[in-house]
């Protein structure tokens, strides 16, 4: 556990020097590029590379009535698929808010309804409410060192806060084996799960649409896939 633990510091600081490198040459808050998300994702022994989503099978525009869904890629006892993809649902929100009570949780979930999507967790078929890995790893300090405090909740009560303030509850089922992670950059569009052809997918564009700090969303993301032995293989898609 202290070698992935230390796997995810050293990666957060190499996404802190590639943001100081930047703030060096360019005006300050230049946005990440593509090319930027590529040689992190490189530099942590990853393959990346970049696509089109004209050259993308199965983009989709968001609905209003798709949830705001984890990444994960299994089968699922929802339908509603065209919502934004964030690790964990809306605990990726909380998570690089630092929000850690079920009241501040529960806030998110209704900005998030108030933004146009069905806020969500999810738990699977084997372990209830901690089927999810990411608030899993979340809650048992996974991501201390990279300085997210831990949820003053456990997944159950995590589950029942988000339920109560007008969420929905996913159910995930089967095993995980995804071939690829799909960074998603393309505003307004997104990709659905296939059961058979398992893949992550992560809404980057969604970040900011709920002012989250792009660059540790991303570190989050790929530290989660990395720390779950997920494959170390993405395609940034972009317009």
């Amino acid at each position: 556990m202290s070698s992935l633990v230390g796997t995810a510091t050293l990666a957060a600081q190499k996404f802190i020097d590639l943001i100081t490198l930047k703030a060096c040459r360019e005006p300050k808050e230049a946005p990440l590029t593509p090319e930027d998300i590529v040689g992190v994702l490189e530099g942590r022994g990853w393959e990346a590379e970049i696509v089109k989503a004209a050259d993308m099978e199965g983009m989709i525009d968001i609905c209003p009535k798709g949830i705001l869904k984890c990444v994960d890629g299994r089968g699922s006892d929802n339908e509603a698929m065209a919502g934004p993809k964030m690790a964990g649902g809306i605990y990726a929100i909380a998570h690089n808010r630092h929000t850690t009570s079920i009241e501040g949780l529960q806030a998110i979930t209704k900005e998030v309804a108030a933004k146009g999507h069905v806020p969500s967790v999810h738990g699977d078929h084997s372990s209830d409410m901690m089927g999810c890995g990411f608030f899993k790893l979340w809650l048992t300090g996974r991501f201390d060192d990279m300085g997210y405090p831990r949820p003053e909740f456990d997944a159950d009560q995590g589950a029942k806060a988000v339920k109560e303030a007008g969420g929905f509850i996913e159910m995930h089922h089967g095993s995980h084996e995804e071939k690829v992670v799909l960074i998603n950059l393309v505003e307004n569009k997104t990709l659905e799960p296939q059961e058979d052809d398992q893949r992550f997918i992560v809404d980057g564009w969604a970040a900011g649409k709920f002012d989250l700090d792009v660059p540790n969303f991303l570190v989050a993301a790929a530290a989660t896939v990395e720390m779950l032995g997920g494959p170390k293989k993405a395609k940034i898609i972009v317009a």
